[in-house]
């Protein structure tokens, strides 16, 4: 089941027009002041990469902003952000006097969710910052855990699972948070209980380059698995300039948000972003050139 239809319409609604066009078409769109909008106070997203931003802020000088912000109403002239802060802090390097936006209502609990779940659609939060996003709920809103899962469309052992990342101590969440760890190597270093265990095999995970698999037989006192040698020459590099070029050029296509990841061997991963069942069909007709029906 996608996470569109396990969101519900209730979330689909409250986010409104997921287009300029339809936003426009449903009398919905505005132009607010930029400096009338502030962030989000609930943002679950502690960092944001800078190249990825200005990547943002140079496809949006070069084919508009696509989607407009969602704002909730916060006193007279004033709005916070509930879905877009890139894109407002992309505007507001360009030098926006205004930004296109719909204005929704919505109260605390439906604001951390919301930027939850438009995160999580876009792959953009460290598990860090989606373990405390859902330790907020549970703790500020008293939100059951099944019920947590359902609002944000994940699995309630998912969430459960994304949830004991906060047993870690303090310096290993910042390594997983900084991506110098993966969440796989953060499962495997919850199966020990010493604090200090847990430090230092960590640390010797960061430095010596160990996959999940090495450090879980570590973990289990077992001789690591041999390891494979390093692709080198042509493989090893990421042809970022290129990669760049083609998500742009998609962008501008389909009129969404666009991810590639290159890999080796000429291999890779195309992600799509879409923020409705009808965002959805509206892109299966572009690629399909005929209405899905299936």
């Amino acid at each position: 089941m996608s996470d569109a239809k396990r969101l519900g319409r209730g979330l689909e609604a409250l986010l409104g027009p997921v287009s300029r066009e339809q936003a426009q078409a449903s009398g919905a769109l505005r132009e607010l002041p930029v400096g009338a909008i502030r962030p989000n106070p609930f943002q679950p997203r502690t960092h944001f990469d800078p190249a990825e931003l200005t990547d943002l802020t140079r496809s949006i000088e070069s084919s508009g902003l696509l989607q407009p912000i969602v704002v909730r109403s916060a006193g007279p002239g004033v709005y916070e952000l509930i879905a877009g802060e890139r894109r407002w802090r992309a505007v507001q390097q360009l030098g926006w006097a205004s930004v296109p936006s719909v204005v929704k209502e919505a109260d605390d609990r439906t604001l951390l969710t919301l930027a939850l779940v438009e995160n999580l659609q876009r792959d953009d939060l460290s598990p860090i910052d989606e373990a405390v996003g859902y330790q907020r709920l549970l703790d500020e809103f008293a939100v059951p855990l099944q019920e947590l899962a359902r609002m944000v469309g994940r699995d309630r052992s998912t969430v459960a699972n994304t949830l004991r990342l906060l047993k870690l101590p303090e310096s290993v969440r910042v390594l997983v948070h900084e991506k110098k760890l993966s969440e796989g190597h953060a499962r495997a270093l919850l199966a020990l209980e010493n604090r200090v265990a847990i430090e230092r095999l960590a640390t010797e995970t960061v430095a010596g380059g160990w996959s999940v698999r090495e450090l879980e037989a570590r973990v289990r006192g077992d001789r690591p698995p041999a390891r494979r040698a390093r692709a080198s020459g042509a493989e090893a590099r990421n042809p970022t300039a290129d990669v760049r070029r083609v998500e742009e050029a998609l962008r501008q296509r389909l009129g969404t948000d666009v991810r590639v990841t290159a890999k080796r061997r000429g291999r890779g991963l195309v992600t799509l972003s879409y923020y409705s069942n009808d965002d959805l069909a509206r892109l299966l007709e572009i690629i399909l050139g005929t209405p899905f029906s299936g």
